[in-house]
């Protein structure tokens, strides 16, 4: 969960009277959390939003999710024009399979560099990723790739 993930959900939460944030293991993707692991720290980063839940998506297509949620809508956030032409044959797919509709969401500019593949590898080589990432998100990340005992900046702690 990134700051530009929380932009987005965010946003749509002020369009959609339901947001299902669908929460998927990719077996292309080295995730550095499991699922149950994400959702978590997700529900967590999602808690003030009533309108907001977290759910796991079995496996399988979106759509078929779509249809077990009655979403009505897949909302996709945009950082620029390479997530657009990777997002929009997926988007066309699922209207033919299903008739779901894809509403994209222009990423907030001052997060457009930020991915959560490159968060792990900045924060995994002693990078400051603080303020790309909710506090608690960041706290798990440093732990998980052995940063554990240092500030945000890369610097021993007190402690550390």
């Amino acid at each position: 969960m990134t700051n530009g993930h929380l932009d987005v959900i965010e946003r749509a939460a002020g369009l959609f009277d339901e947001v299902v944030v669908a929460v998927a293991g990719n077996p292309a993707k080295k995730s550095l959390f499991t699922v149950p692991e994400r959702v978590g720290l997700i529900e967590q980063s999602l808690s003030g939003l009533p309108n907001v839940r977290v759910a796991t998506v079995p496996g399988g297509l979106l759509v078929d999710f779509c249809r077990q949620v009655e979403a009505v809508a897949v909302v996709k956030g945009l950082r620029g024009g390479t997530d657009f032409a990777y997002e929009l044959p997926m988007a066309l797919m699922n209207r033919h399979l299903s008739g779901v509709e894809t509403v994209f969401l222009p990423g907030e500019p001052r997060f457009e560099h930020v991915s959560s593949s490159l968060i792990k590898e900045v924060a995994a080589h002693g990078g400051d990723v603080s303020g790309l990432v909710p506090e608690h998100v960041l706290a798990r990340l440093l732990a998980r790739v052995g940063r554990v005992g240092q500030t945000e900046n890369g610097q021993p702690d007190a402690a550390g």
